[in-house]
Order: structure tokens, then sequence, then C-alpha cells
């Protein structure tokens, strides 16, 4: 039970990686609050998590909004006393069929950008009063390199979230707050994807991953266990792959 007695608040808690990673943190031992915009999902995730005899809570949050942000940390505290570890999971697809749509891009933005950026904000500020702990974003592979379909904003706030990463690692280290990235490649389908949902496009994709098929999003949950937890203490400032040596022969 590596996470007996700490809270974890998870963002895009409601479907994919989030559900996932929600799910597995409670087995662990963790006290688990659920954060989405998707609220019936959200409460159903945490409503079978504590069924099957974990400790869940579930917050409504919109990840663009500071209000939000302040009144679910008040909350993740207030129900559970402390919030320990961070998880910046919540996104949208960077494979829509307009790349370069303005609009789109500014969905990524708030999503990625200043989503991301809050967390950090607030879950800093959090884990300081929990007496110490760790912060993981996710980024992609698209930070590092371009793939067709790719919506052009999703490469520029995939390398944005780790940008963010390296510097809040140096900036809170000293306070007791570790924060880490993983990077995945294409996983399964996300709930907005379009372009990457096509079966014949992951195909042709996996096809150049050296490791062939498709990683799950067990894998990337593992990924985020062990970067929030003990065994990862003396780890901050890294990033993760997760894309079956995909980017191997791209250095």
């Amino acid at each position: 039970m590596r996470f007996k007695d700490k809270t974890v608040f998870v963002t895009g808690a409601a479907s994919g990686i989030g559900d996932v990673t929600a799910r597995m943190f409670a087995a662990e031992g963790a006290r688990v609050v659920l954060a989405d915009l998707l609220e019936d999902e959200g409460v159903a995730v945490t409503q079978a998590i504590n069924e099957t005899g974990g400790d869940a809570s579930f917050v409504k949050l919109d990840v663009s909004s500071e209000t939000d942000w302040r009144h679910a940390i008040a909350s993740a505290e207030k129900v559970f006393g402390a919030v320990h570890v961070v998880v910046s999971n919540a996104g949208i697809s960077g494979m829509v069929p307009d790349h370069e749509n303005v609009e789109y891009m500014d969905r990524l933005t708030s999503v990625h950008i200043r989503g991301t950026f809050l967390a950090i904000r607030h879950g800093a500020k959090a884990i300081v009063r929990a007496g110490g702990g760790s912060i993981v974003t996710v980024s992609s592979v698209a930070a590092y390199c371009g793939l067709p379909g790719l919506h052009m904003g999703y490469a520029a706030v995939k390398a944005g979230v780790l940008g963010m990463t390296r510097c809040a690692a140096g900036e809170y280290a000293r306070s007791g707050v570790r924060v880490n990235a993983i990077v995945p490649g294409l996983l399964p389908p996300m709930r907005t994807s379009v372009v990457s949902a096509d079966p014949a496009m992951r195909k042709k994709f996996f096809e150049t991953v050296p490791l062939g098929g498709t990683g799950g999003r067990e894998d990337a949950a593992n990924a985020i266990l062990f970067l929030a937890s003990d065994a990862a203490a003396y780890v901050t400032g890294a990033e993760v792959l997760l894309d079956g040596g995909f980017l191997a022969y791209r250095c």
C-alpha cells in the first residue's frame, strides 16, 4: 500500500488515463479526489472506487478556471485533510481534422497550458501545507516531433507542459515538492480523439514503433504512481517516455 494515508488529486479523472490512475491510486491505499468537468461520468468512477473498498470523492473542475481550482483544492482539504499528490492529467486530443483551426488552438492553450499552470500553482501550495509530496504532469511525444494530422498548437502546448514541469521542479524542490512528467506516445484514443481514433491511421503509426502495438492506459498510470511514490524520492524534473521506443529513432 504505497499511498496509505495519502491524498491524491487527479484531474481529467472521469475517463481515460485519469480514470485508470485514480483507481490504481485507490487500490494502493490512497484517498482519491477525482476532478473533471464531466460530472456524471466522474461521479460514476468515484462510486465504483468506493464500492470496491476505496476512499474517493468527486469535485467538478474546469482546469482553466482559477476560481474552480481554489474551490477544488479547498474541498479536497476539507474532505481528506490534506493533498499530497496532484496529477495534472486533464487534456483534449491534438489530432483533429483541421490542424490550423484557431478556436481549437485557444482550447488547447486553455486546457493544457493554463490548466497545467494552475495545477502546479495551487497543487504546490497544498502539498507544501501537507508537508511535501509530488506533482505529475502529462505531456506527449508531440512535444518532441511533428506527426501527420497533428494540430500545430498541440505540439506547442505539450512542449510548454515540459517547460513548466522543469521550471517548477527547480522552484519547488526546496519546499518538498517534486514535479515530474510522463510523455506518452499514441495510447488508446481519448474521449475527444478524432484522427487518432481511426484504425487505419493507428495501424500505420504503430508500424513505426519499435516495440509494436499500443501501450495501455495502465502503462501511463504505473509511471504516474512510480513518480508520485517514495521510490522516486530523488527524482524531480524528469520526463518518463511511454512510447514503445518511437522517439528512439528520432533523436
